[in-house]
């Protein structure tokens, strides 16, 4: 689906990869319907974008279900259609161990970030079936393919997002709607800060084998495997690396990553 003069919605729109991917949709000629729980991120967003009319700001929490259920209403009001979506909102948890995890992180990692994407679907869905053409996108993690010790419940949640985006993949092959997932790598945003997981320390950025990708970047390749309709769109080399080993050495590749995180989970 070519995206000039499409209208989509994208969560999590107030900072990070929603932000660059509303920007980078602008550019491409599309409309965006902006969606975030924080108003002065979606503020923000649109004082950058300076899209006018072309942009409309959506304040809602995925994980509200009546929320959700209204924003379609409220999209096709503004643009008159919906040709795209774009789950991108998401949470991650604090690096501790699953034995050691609070039930109120694990109802966080499974709300917002499996229920979020399942509430948006279902809402959407059907306006999306109504189109001559349309487009999913969910925003997985190479977390959600690759084990990451202290990151358990967020991996649990993102694996879920993947097979839930194969799924309905799959029922849809024969429909006008494409379904992708993405799979990014590191990318250098607020989600820890933002999710109340703390912050990347200064050294453990400079630790790092492959530098975080900007979201500008994180934003083109996802849109750039929208048009070219890819079922899995892998964004940055280290999603792209993990992908091989994981492939060609997966018992390997488990042991690796765990060695690489001991001193974050003891």
């Amino acid at each position: 689906m070519k995206l000039a003069d499409k209208i989509v919605v994208v969560t999590g729109a107030g900072g990070g990869i929603g932000r660059a991917l509303v920007v980078a949709l602008l550019a491409r000629g599309a409309r965006v319907a902006g969606v975030d729980r924080r108003p002065e991120g979606l503020e923000e967003t649109a004082s950058i974008a300076a899209a006018g009319q072309r942009l409309s700001l959506h304040t809602a929490d995925v994980t509200d279900r009546a929320a959700v259920e209204a924003l379609p209403e409220a999209v096709v009001a503004h643009h008159g259609a919906v040709d795209g979506l774009i789950n991108n909102a998401g949470v991650i948890q604090p690096f501790t161990p699953f034995a050691e995890l609070d039930y109120a992180v694990i109802d966080r990692m499974v709300q917002v970030n499996l229920y979020g994407v399942i509430h948006m679907t279902k809402a959407f869905l059907p306006h999306l079936q109504a189109r001559p053409e349309a487009h999913v996108v969910n925003v997985s993690s190479m977390g959600g393919f690759v084990p990451f010790p202290g990151q358990t419940m967020y991996g649990a949640s993102k694996a879920a997002v993947k097979l839930l985006t194969e799924g309905l993949y799959a029922e849809l092959l024969e429909t006008s709607v494409r379904v992708s997932v993405a799979l990014p790598g590191a990318v250098a945003t607020d989600i820890m800060r933002n999710s109340g997981a703390g912050a990347l320390s200064p050294q453990d950025a400079a630790d790092a084998p492959l530098k975080p990708l900007a979201p500008e970047a994180a934003a083109r390749t996802l849109l750039d495997g929208v048009e070219r309709d890819r079922l899995h769109i892998l964004i940055g080399k280290d999603a792209r690396l993990l992908d091989v080993l994981d492939r060609i050495a997966p018992k390997w590749l488990i042991g690796f990553m765990r060695r690489q995180l001991a001193d974050k989970i003891g």
